[in-house]
């Protein structure tokens, strides 16, 4: 199989390392519009300076997108179109409905796969929480919170897309919260009907929110709290899920940046009549992230053995933008000025 990469940024780079490192495939082509970037591919592969290019020409197989996100969408449907299997980064559009479009021309390729990057499902900690929680072993879940948060809006020197609503369709929860709600869905299973937010963008002043402040509830009474934010000055990623008896705290994340700290899953067991207050606990540390080789694995397996997507999947990449554009509409103000 042969694989394209649109886009050569940091995540561009970092697939090409995890493909070259876990499949058989072969990266042929690449598109790139910076000419810095350019010079970092090897000189055996074709170098297009467009991805509409890149679809239409290049001799391959499979392609995966790491562009922005005012060009996901688009890169997406044309693949499809052109007979590609297609791996698309996070966030899978800049709107709801453009995402809506991409999965009605899904549904006419059904000989195609296409999922999206959420690598963080498939970091090591999340991974043993959702066998806990899937296993019963707690019971059912009460309630989770959760902190995600940077301290700027733009990092790795990338330049400011990301602050420019037009281009970006959001700010720091469609760029990196996003990443917390859908493992919020993913561990807890549960669909958010009641959702309340403060959005907020009185900081770093661009028309892109740089503070959300989230609280939803679920029909089955889950709640769950979230604070994304690019005014976290100490970097920080925290999940704490609270079951009936006892409780997973996600702290840390280990991620290209070192800036969140150790990862680790602290598991602690609670029998309130005994332990007053004082419960078991135990802690499980991870030191290495395998979340982009697991991610990439785990789309070749699919895409060999002909399975469906099961994690990342379209239908997945709806029901997380549904709720973040729900999350931006429950604020009246932000609705009022942006969605008027």
């Amino acid at each position: 199989m042969k694989v394209g990469i649109a886009g050569y940024g940091v995540v561009g780079k970092t697939r090409h390392a995890s493909i070259q490192k876990n499949t058989s495939y072969k990266v042929v082509a690449i598109s790139e519009i910076n000419l810095k970037a350019q010079r970092d591919i090897p000189s055996d592969i074709d170098i297009f300076d467009d991805y509409h290019d890149l679809i239409s020409k290049g001799e391959i197989d499979i392609i995966f997108i790491s562009l922005p996100n005012k060009f996901a969408s688009d890169a997406v449907s044309l693949s499809l179109k052109n007979g590609l299997h297609v791996f698309c980064e996070k966030p899978p559009a800049k709107t709801l409905d453009e995402l809506i479009k991409v999965q009605k021309i899904y549904k006419k390729c059904s000989n195609l796969k296409l999922m999206y990057g959420f690598n963080h499902r498939f970091h090591l900690s999340v991974e043993e929480a959702k066998t806990i929680i899937d296993s019963n072993s707690f019971g059912k879940i009460i309630n989770l919170k959760g902190v995600y948060g940077k301290s700027q809006m733009i990092s790795f020197n990338q330049t400011d897309w990301r602050t420019k609503r037009e281009e970006s369709g959001g700010g720091i929860l469609l760029d990196q919260g996003i990443h917390m709600l859908d493992l919020i869905r993913y561990l807890s299973g549960e669909s958010f009907s009641q959702i309340f937010s403060f959005i907020d963008n009185a900081f770093w002043n661009f028309d892109v929110e740089d503070n959300a402040y989230v609280l939803m509830k679920s029909a089955n009474g889950v709640v769950a709290q979230l604070h994304s934010s690019a005014t976290q000055w100490r970097h920080m990623f925290n999940l704490e899920i609270t079951l009936q008896q006892g409780s997973l705290v996600l702290g840390g994340l280990l991620t290209g940046s070192k800036s969140y700290g150790d990862e680790t899953l602290k598991i602690i067991s609670s029998n309130p009549k005994k332990d007053k207050g004082v419960p078991m606990e135990t802690t499980s540390e991870y030191y290495q992230d395998v979340s982009w080789d697991n991610e990439i694995k785990y789309f070749s397996n699919r895409l060999e053995n002909n399975l469906i997507i099961e994690r990342g999947s379209i239908d997945d990449a709806i029901e997380t933008m549904r709720l973040v554009e729900k999350i931006y509409k429950a604020d009246p103000l932000w609705k009022k000025k942006y969605y008027s």
